[in-house]
């Protein structure tokens, strides 16, 4: 890129958006961002300064005597970078991680240096000018410059050599990445339950109290975003601060939401003590129907709705704990709604057929089965099925062996199991693994000897149990995955339930120096070519790509979903988390689960211990059915329905008569990326913002909770599917007319932060004939309208002003 001259140019990141999405991007060269040779108040001492104000390796100070020197240095090397940009503008970046801590310093020197080579223009050939990012671009675009065009494509995985990948990170404190995703998820549905019973008339709960919980959440959930935290790179220490602000945030929401339902149910005592009501909220705007599990210490159980009618439910003898039971309910729920359900032990008398009882589902034992060291197939094979699959197990090694999908009526081979790649611990004996580096020189080996199966069969689910034991003679399972085929209603409600094998698991702890990975294969002929999406928007093609180091250089993120697939058939992952995930061999998709290292003289802090918990779903069959069912069911996994539990007694507060709640409602193609009272207490006008910090008049705008912050996402691109990719138009008075009137929207930018009305995006010159660059405006909403029209991948943020109740 420097050879020629493409440092800076105009990405459009969106195949789908096209222009419409461009940006000016400019890549920092070889040197990076820092400046060496150039901090004169050098290496940073935390968390104290030292006591005499001398700094470890501290640059000599400009001088008369060195002034010249430092000069010389520093203009070649900007004249040197020089060849690399169309422009004669250099951005010459000053500083470093950790600099400026002592800025006078720092500034001294700069200042003096810069004055002197100012002076001497013609000698040095250089001008220096002080400039923010705003200045360095202005001065740019001013030049008209045509500039190259790259198109959707990012350029991971990055390295910074041949043996040091920038791939491990994706999956280092996988047990944060979960708690940060859950988090994020636990908020997205407070958000909406708030704004939603904020704008109807509520009677006991505070809503300065409310929004004060929201708030912790969302500060702990931003700040965990940081490019040091959700990454793993951190130390156990500051990964217990933000494990401790996260729980904290969670459990103020947790209660916001309990408060919430609780104020909505007048009081009830018609109910004897004893059990439990389940109150389950749907955060997304689309009808669900699912299974939710609970936990009950009785195994004679009868589960009714607020109508006191029965509902389906399944109990089995729990996975976790021996002396519970898991509970599994079979739930619709409309959008941005509620159903509660009340769970009582059963008393059913002999021969009563007036009381419903949930059913109890059968486990078989298959024991444990060796792992077998030639590739024959087995021939005692078991199966379980629901409505959309066919799931065969060998009973010879307790492994999967193939799955038939109904639709396409097609059976693909597919094994899985738990494999580790074992990683160097000593730097004098080649590159090591790290927080951010994934280094293996072997490929990955089983990681177990033996595999124990039970399977739980039921009118509801059909759950397989497969423990993984590292030695035969282990007591306890290092790996524990359960896979689950649910039974939901026919037709639409139950069509993303019916076709997903949901799959969670349980690995660690691991031993030193080892990173676990669970990998599927299948007969699929797919070239060893891999799709991933990188930031959970869209989808990159991932090539197999032949290096020294081929197989760290070959993994990607997958920060929701994956996926392989031949002329027939498509095999998708997708996973409530973020995780590494790679493609090293034909029809083979393998995902790093979790990382334990730890290294001589290498500031490794990854000796992590703990056990992860994760869930993935696994859909199966032709395109045409993946490609519909897959963005939905990715979101539908990353904000299930929430549950809130409370104990029954004499005085529980139950309505005797279901309330009536008016769903919200989307077209299946648009997504609610977010519905959410920001209670911002500055001016929405950044104008106005800035002059009234500048006055130190902080005060001046107060919280309105009247004003609701609406963003929403359109799923598909724009060729995925011939239905669902085409533009939506959504009127948002009568879509939101279940929270209340709508009196006026504004649509802003997509923080929120800006109306786009203000906005006047710079437009860049580019090396490509006009005719190509398609529509670089954004479809504006008319003044006074509520009609909107969402492209394929758009995401349009609105405030929405809702009338006084």
């Amino acid at each position: 890129m420097q050879q020629d001259q493409e440092m800076q140019f105009v990405w459009r990141g969106s195949r789908s958006l096209l222009a419409q999405q461009e940006i000016f991007t400019h890549v920092l060269d070889e040197n990076g961002y820092c400046s060496k040779g150039f901090y004169w108040n050098e290496k940073a001492v935390f968390p104290d300064p030292p006591w005499d104000g001398m700094y470890p390796n501290q640059t000599v100070p400009v001088t008369l005597s060195n002034i010249q020197r430092y000069a010389n240095t520093l203009s070649y090397n900007v004249r040197k970078r020089a060849p690399w940009f169309l422009t004669p503008h250099i951005l010459w970046p000053w500083g470093c991680d950790r600099q400026f801590f002592n800025a006078s310093v720092q500034f001294a020197n700069m200042d003096y240096l810069m004055g002197y080579i100012n002076k001497h223009v013609s000698q040095f050939g250089v001008l220096m000018v002080y400039a923010t990012l705003s200045e360095y671009f202005q001065t740019l675009h001013s030049e008209h410059e045509p500039v190259q065009v790259r198109d959707h494509r990012d350029f991971l995985p990055y390295s910074s050599d041949m043996f040091h990948s920038w791939t491990g990170f994706y999956a280092s404190r996988s047990g944060l990445k979960g708690l940060a995703r859950r988090a994020s998820a636990l908020l997205y549905a407070g958000e909406s339950m708030f704004t939603r019973f904020m704008l109807a008339p509520h009677r006991f709960l505070d809503r300065a109290w409310g929004l004060q919980q929201l708030q912790k959440l969302r500060w702990a959930v931003s700040e965990v975003q940081h490019h040091e935290a959700i990454t793993g790179a951190h130390t156990p220490k500051v990964s217990d601060m933000f494990v401790g602000r996260l729980n904290n945030g969670m459990h103020g929401v947790q209660k916001l939401m309990s408060a919430i339902v609780q104020d909505r149910f007048p009081a009830h005592t018609g109910l004897e003590p004893g059990g439990y009501v389940a109150v389950i909220y749907n955060p997304l705007a689309w009808t669900v129907t699912t299974i939710v599990t609970l936990t009950v210490d009785f195994p004679k159980v009868s589960v009714t709705d607020e109508s006191g009618h029965p509902v389906p439910a399944q109990v089995q003898n729990s996975k976790e704990m021996p002396s519970v039971y898991d509970l599994l309910v079979l739930t619709t729920i409309p959008g941005l709604s509620y159903r509660y359900y009340v769970i009582k032990p059963s008393r059913r008398a002999k021969g009563d057929t007036q009381v419903t009882e949930a059913t109890m589902a059968n486990t078989k034992q298959f024991g444990r089965r060796p792992r077998r060291h030639d590739s024959s197939v087995g021939r005692r094979l078991v199966h379980v099925e629901n409505d959309c699959y066919s799931v065969f197990l060998d009973k010879d090694t307790n492994l999967m062996q193939s799955i038939w999908e109904r639709q396409s009526n097609q059976t693909i081979q597919v094994t899985q199991q738990f494999m580790e790649y074992e990683a160097n611990g000593d730097e004098d004996q080649g590159p090591i693994s790290d927080n951010y580096v994934f280094t293996s020189s072997e490929t990955a080996k089983p990681a177990w000897e033996t595999v124990g199966m039970e399977i739980v069969e039921g009118e509801l689910v059909t759950e397989i149990r497969q423990y993984f034991y590292r030695t035969v003679n282990d007591r306890d399972p290092t790996y524990t995955v359960y896979s689950r085929l649910a039974r939901g209603p026919p037709g639409a409600d139950g069509e993303l339930l019916c076709h997903r094998i949901e799959q969670e698991y349980r690995v660690g702890p691991l031993e030193l120096n080892r990173e676990a990975i669970w990998r599927t294969s299948t007969n699929l002929n797919t070239a060893r070519v891999l799709y991933s999406d990188n930031n959970g928007y869209q989808m990159q093609r991932r090539a197999y790509k032949h290096h020294e180091n081929n197989i760290a250089r070959n993994y990607y993120p997958m920060t929701q979903s994956a996926f392989i697939q031949d002329r027939q058939s498509r095999l998708v992952l997708l996973s409530e988390q973020a995780h590494g995930v790679s493609s090293q061999g034909n029809g083979q998709m393998e995902v790093m689960l979790h990382r334990r290292l730890w290294a001589l003289s290498v500031n490794v802090t990854l000796n992590d211990t703990s056990v992860v918990h994760s869930v993935l779903w696994l859909l199966l069959g032709p395109s045409t059915l993946t490609r519909d069912l897959g963005q939905r069911s990715g979101v539908a996994l990353q904000h299930r329905p929430v549950v809130l539990i409370r104990e029954l007694s004499e005085t529980a507060r139950i309505h005797p008569h279901p309330q009536h709640q008016e769903a919200v409602t989307l077209p299946p193609s648009i997504h609610l990326q977010i519905l959410s009272i920001p209670g911002w207490t500055y001016n929405s006008n950044h104008t106005k913002h800035v002059k009234n910090l500048r006055k130190d008049n902080k005060g001046e705008a107060k919280a309105e909770f009247r004003r609701v912050l609406l963003r929403l996402h359109h799923l598909y691109e724009a060729d995925e599917d011939p239905v669902r990719s085409q533009p939506v138009t959504v009127n948002l008075q009568s879509v939101l007319q279940g929270l209340g009137s709508v009196v006026s929207v504004e649509e802003r930018s997509l923080t929120g932060t800006w109306d786009v009305s203000t906005l006047h995006r710079w437009r860049w010159p580019t090396q490509e004939p006009g005719y190509l660059r398609g529509n670089s405006s954004h479809p504006s909403l008319h003044p006074g309208s509520f009609t909107i029209t969402i492209h394929p991948k758009e995401i349009r943020t609105f405030f929405i002003y809702f009338k006084e109740r």
